[in-house]
């Protein structure tokens, strides 16, 4: 990538934009952010790459910028990112759902 942009937040990372190895070569696009909200810690990304969706840890990410993300691994290590397997789905509380909703188990909702 020559020019990426100005570097961003991983909050402001959208899906599509290319990732870079950091030898400059193209590994794939970002599918989503992984992020810990609790804390406001940037955990990853998952990247659609070729042979699917792979997940890169926050360690290995050098740089996020408006039209691309570069890595600090190089496309051999790319090569054997894991696979991304989702967690366990999370759940908060649901304080629309009423005492009647609540009542009938509807005082939670699944997080997305």
């Amino acid at each position: 990538m020559d020019d990426d942009g100005y570097a961003i937040s991983y909050k402001l990372l959208e899906r599509g934009v290319p990732v870079a190895s950091a030898d400059g070569e193209q590994i794939g696009t970002v599918d989503r952010v992984l992020d810990n909200a609790r804390e406001q810690i940037f955990d990853g990304i998952v990247v659609r790459a070729p042979r699917g969706l792979v997940f890169v840890d926050a360690p290995e990410v050098a740089r996020i910028a408006e039209r691309g993300v570069t890595l600090s691994i190089d496309a051999a290590e790319a090569a054997v990112l894991p696979e991304y397997e989702p967690g366990p789905p999370e759940f908060q509380a649901n304080p629309r759902a009423g005492r009647v909703g609540r009542l009938l188990g509807g005082g939670w909702k699944r997080r997305r």
